[in-house]
């Protein structure tokens, strides 16, 4: 019986490959991709030290080329070239899946649109495997990667996921952690279910849950190290529903006796919305009132 091809061992020419890489425990190489990587005629990495000790303790001694976010622009030409004629390439990213929170993507589409196959050969995503550990809901997720570094950018990215019904991850940088916490606290709500995970499958590998209020606070007093997730709760699906279904306003509110502060996060309590966009709004209101 004749062998499919697509189910032969080891690297076939003009290909390119995206393979995932280990993201903290190095035993998580599967036997494929370290098949892959010693079969191409080229590794296309991040870090050529970073990759090249990672091959070297599996005694693989492959041509290395540098390729990331400020190069990709003048190197993905290259690959591809290389690849119309003949070579099979590895893409690489230093820790995970290439082309999810790293470079990558544009040399797949590159190569797509040159003709050339691409072949996934899956395994290690932070992503996925913190999703699989947080106790958060799996059927439906979004994956939103970096949040904006920028205070107000990142506030305002929040508030356009307040009514998002699927749990959500994110990636973070330590030092930013405790007020990425302290903004989804008060775009989702204080007491919005959500999980950090931080340092996946490595050797001070640690899950942390509770509510964003209690994680802000813990992170607040205790800085963080490693890689970071942050896996936070849906919204209930009524909170999509906007707050003009309920046929209660602020402004019923402050008329009954609360406070603006008051009245803008009973409505974002009970619909979901950003008490942010809420108050915002009513000032807004009171403004064109006078």
């Amino acid at each position: 019986m004749e062998r499919d091809p697509d189910k032969q061992h080891g690297a076939a020419p003009g290909i390119l490959y995206v393979v995932a890489t280990p993201i903290g425990n190095p035993g998580d190489i599967t036997l494929r991709a370290l098949e892959i990587l010693r079969d191409v005629d080229l590794i296309a990495c991040e870090d050529t030290r970073r990759t090249g000790a990672m091959l070297a303790a599996h005694q693989i001694k492959k041509p290395l080329i540098s390729h990331f976010e400020h190069n990709e622009e003048r190197r993905v030409p290259e690959l591809v070239e290389r690849m119309t004629h003949g070579e099979s390439v590895a893409l690489v990213t230093d820790a995970g899946t290439p082309a999810i929170s790293d470079p990558g993507y544009r040399l797949v589409r590159a190569a797509l649109e040159a003709g050339i196959r691409v072949m996934a050969v899956p395994g290690a995503s932070a992503a996925i495997a913190a999703l699989s550990i947080s106790g958060l809901a799996t059927n439906r997720f979004t994956f939103e990667g970096f949040l904006p570094a920028r205070d107000a950018s990142r506030r305002n990215a929040l508030d356009a996921l307040t009514a998002e019904s699927r749990t959500m991850i994110f990636y973070e940088a330590p030092r930013r952690l405790a007020d990425t916490l302290t903004d989804m606290a008060a775009a989702f709500g204080e007491d919005r279910g959500a999980a950090v995970v931080r340092e996946i499958t490595k050797t001070y590998e640690e899950t942390i849950r509770g509510t964003l209020a209690q994680l802000a606070d813990r992170f607040r007093r205790t800085e963080a190290l490693g890689e970071i997730v942050i896996l936070v709760e849906g919204a209930p699906e009524s909170a999509s529903q906007p707050s003009s279904s309920l046929n209660l306003t602020v402004e019923d509110l402050i008329e009954a006796g609360l406070s603006l502060k008051q009245a803008t996060g009973l409505i974002a309590k009970l619909t979901g919305a950003s008490r942010r966009e809420l108050y915002q709004d009513a000032l807004k209101r009171r403004r064109e009132n006078e």
